[in-house]
């Protein structure tokens, strides 16, 4: 049975936070095509809910059906007009209790905070909104430099487009990368988004062309495992390695190094996400050698151990 996600759209609402769910959770889908999530809407009283674009929709349920939801997902609102004073309907509120996992778009975090959802916990917001999400709700661990926050039960993540991360995030967790990146190729959007921080995101490959370095890139990803360094990669370009160097970044925005370091990095997350290699032979299939230097990379790319890693997002056969 799919995983039912419920949506709560509430006046104000943002509307592209309410749109982000029924795109990418639609489109997770396993591997013969069987959807695996049923995304529904509701509001409170199945009342008409209008948007800060001004125009109005009209949610399919009321809060009832939370109680058949496997996951609630609370979208952003202009929050300075609907909660200036940080409190929420005790019917919304007591609607929002108890509930098996719930997420938050942007300001959403506000409807989470309101209801008694966040004390004690992380959580982050629209950066813009931090200083005066803390006034209002000083018992939350509010973190505003993030894109989304994995608190297990409870999710939070920051403005807008962040919840696109959160949401992909979500897809992985349950049902692992593949699923993940076969629904982001089908909203033509990469799994990831660079936020300056250790997320549990995905770095995919820039396009390949038929110039500059390109054909250099295919080669590295065939011979991650292999010692790579840049005179050979230059003259497998033919080029010198201050022009390669420079072409390089030019195209990919990294210098070889660290995009090498990056593939292989990746090269090691599919690989302990996938299969049930030791990780020294991980280490060395990916190119790093040792577990040691997999692990330093490792922390410092999603902030983990390579066996941590492994026991979040290994699924289990069958």
């Amino acid at each position: 049975m799919a995983h039912r996600i419920a949506v709560v759209v509430l006046d104000h609402f943002a509307p592209l936070d309410l749109g982000v769910p029924g795109q990418v959770f639609w489109a997770a889908e396993s591997a013969a095509g069987e959807k695996l999530y049923e995304v529904v809407t509701c509001s409170p009283g199945r009342a008409p809910v209008r948007c800060s674009a001004g125009y109005t929709v009209l949610p399919d349920h009321d809060l009832d059906v939370l109680d058949t939801a496997d996951t609630v997902l609370v979208p952003g609102i202009h929050a300075g007009r609907a909660l200036l004073n940080g409190t929420i309907n005790d019917t919304l509120a007591a609607a929002l209790q108890g509930r098996p996992r719930v997420m938050s778009i942007c300001t959403g975090a506000y409807v989470l905070a309101a209801a008694g959802l966040l004390d004690g916990r992380p959580a982050t917001t629209h950066w813009r909104d931090a200083d005066h999400f803390r006034r209002l709700f000083p018992k939350v661990r509010l973190d505003p430099d993030v894109l989304f926050v994995d608190d297990g039960d409870v999710l939070t993540s920051a403005g807008v487009a962040a919840g696109l991360d959160l949401c992909f995030h979500v897809v992985r967790r349950d049902h692992g990368s593949e699923v993940a990146n076969r629904a982001a190729r089908r909203c033509v959007m990469p799994p990831w988004r660079e936020g300056g921080q250790a997320q549990y995101i995905e770095r995919p490959l820039p396009p390949s062309t038929d110039t500059g370095t390109a054909a250099t890139r295919d080669w590295m990803l065939a011979n991650l495992d292999a010692p790579l360094d840049l005179a050979a990669l230059a003259e497998h370009a033919n080029m010198s390695v201050r022009t390669f160097t420079r072409r390089f970044r030019e195209e990919t925005g990294l210098s070889p190094a660290r995009w090498l370091i990056r593939q292989r990095v990746e090269r090691a997350r599919h690989l302990l996400e996938t299969t049930d290699l030791p990780v020294d032979q991980v280490a060395r299939r990916a190119g790093f050698g040792t577990a040691v230097s997999l692990r330093q990379h490792l922390h410092s790319a999603v902030g983990v151990s390579p066996l941590a890693y492994r026991h979040t997002f290994r699924r289990p056969v069958g």
